[in-house]
């Protein structure tokens, strides 16, 4: 995908083979997955794909040598541009667009140029990725993404802002919670939790100030919402219950708009408990193992609410913290990755897909430093993070510009010559 070009997957013993149908693949070939042209999925063989097998998901189109040479055709595919255009030309929903071979040969224009043009035009993009503008300006978002970490690293340890020595440790804040936990049991409004397992030094992963605390996050919590299982053929067109799924939840971000899934009045009557409320911290449950695209969390407000009821879908989790607590301060340390790595690890699920269980979530370690002080360090983080996002536009402002200019650069190289 996005022309990365051609890789084999794996080697496999023939009786292990369960399609009935293979393609034999030969050098100099067009190669593309049919029903994902929206992610640039072209490239073409080479010498070591000789003799290797393709699935009939893929299609194989042998270049003409004679007229065209294989590497301006590659070039020509690893643009953004050219294969958005290609899947404009594709038929098929968003997420499935599919291209055949008899769309590609109808449909997709190549520049009529001679290989003298050809190679000209391969020197030229050559020239241009030398200059290293687009690598620079990844790298530096790259960087952006690590000074984010690193504020959240020392604001984690204690180190982010000064300490107060009148302010009241945190030992005596958790001592608060749990009594106001075991309140809340004894009236009946909140469930009695299993026992949490006691923390070992080894789990301990960097040194807190004395007036923290380690804990656990289940120590912190009246309720984890687990999500509801709602049938999909009961989806409505339109109404005011929105069903919260794990494509809606990106890290501080609440994208409602992204495939809306509604549910009626009577429907969301039978899902009460699924019912979210100002708060809250949503966290995603499931996601694919090597990405680590899940664990992504969003603390809710009463913006959330203003026009819409919310409700928890399953494999989306939701926190509902103790009311002395300061809710930004666990939706920080949420993102931490030293806090996270532990969960990652204790995934479950079959291939590569990753599942975070109820208990996992629980088990969470948390340095919890006093009231007082997750004030001060979220006051402090917000600051820092709004710096961070100011970077990040500008940085992306640049990479839009920089991606304008090549194109342009790169459409009139490839315009005939009259």
């Amino acid at each position: 995908s996005y022309g990365k070009g051609v890789v084999n997957r794996r080697n496999e013993i023939g009786k292990n083979l369960k399609m009935k149908k293979y393609q034999v693949i030969e050098p100099n070939f067009l190669m593309w997955c049919k029903v994902d042209t929206k992610n640039g999925a072209f490239g073409i063989t080479k010498e070591e794909h000789k003799g290797s097998l393709a699935s009939t998901n893929m299609a194989l189109a042998k270049i003409d040598t004679q007229q065209f040479n294989p590497l301006f055709i590659e070039r020509l595919f690893s643009f953004d541009f050219f294969h958005g255009h290609i899947t404009h030309l594709s038929s098929g929903s968003t997420n499935r667009k599919y291209l055949t071979p008899k769309q590609l040969f109808e449909l997709i224009e190549i520049p009529d140029l001679s290989k003298k043009e050809q190679d000209k035009f391969i020197a030229l993009v050559d020239r241009i990725e030398n200059l290293g503008i687009s690598s620079e300006l990844t790298h530096q978002l790259n960087l952006v993404k690590k000074l984010r970490q690193a504020f959240l690293r020392e604001a984690m340890q204690g180190k982010l802002v000064p300490q107060d020595p009148n302010d009241e440790p945190a030992s005596v804040l958790l001592e608060k919670i749990k009594a106001e936990k075991e309140r809340l049991i004894q009236e009946r409004k909140i469930k009695k939790q299993k026992p949490l397992p006691p923390i070992t030094k080894d789990e301990i992963p960097f040194e807190i100030p004395e007036n923290w605390v380690w804990c656990r996050l289940g120590e912190l919590i009246h309720d984890l919402l687990g999500g509801f299982a709602f049938k999909s053929s009961k989806y409505v067109k339109e109404s005011k219950n929105q069903v919260v799924r794990l494509g809606n939840v990106k890290n501080d971000n609440l994208l409602l708009n992204a495939n809306p899934a509604y549910i009626s009045d009577e429907y969301a009557s039978t899902a009460e408990k699924a019912k979210l409320l100002s708060d809250d911290i949503l966290v995603t449950m499931t996601g694919t193992r090597s990405k680590r695209d899940y664990l992504f969390t969003l603390l809710l407000n009463d913006k959330h609410f203003e026009d819409l009821n919310l409700y928890l879908n399953q494999r989306v989790g939701a926190f509902r913290l103790n009311d002395l607590l300061k809710k930004e301060f666990i939706t920080f340390l949420l993102k931490e990755p030293r806090i996270l790595e532990p969960v990652f690890l204790s995934s479950t699920g079959a291939a590569n897909q990753a599942n975070i269980g109820v208990a996992a979530l629980n088990n969470i370690l948390v340095p919890l430093p006093p009231l007082s002080e997750q004030q001060r360090i979220v006051a402090k983080l917000d600051e820092l993070m709004q710096y961070c996002d100011k970077l990040e536009v500008s940085i992306k402002e640049s990479q839009s510009q920089n991606e304008l200019l090549l194109q342009q650069v790169l459409r009139e190289a490839l315009e005939p010559k009259t």
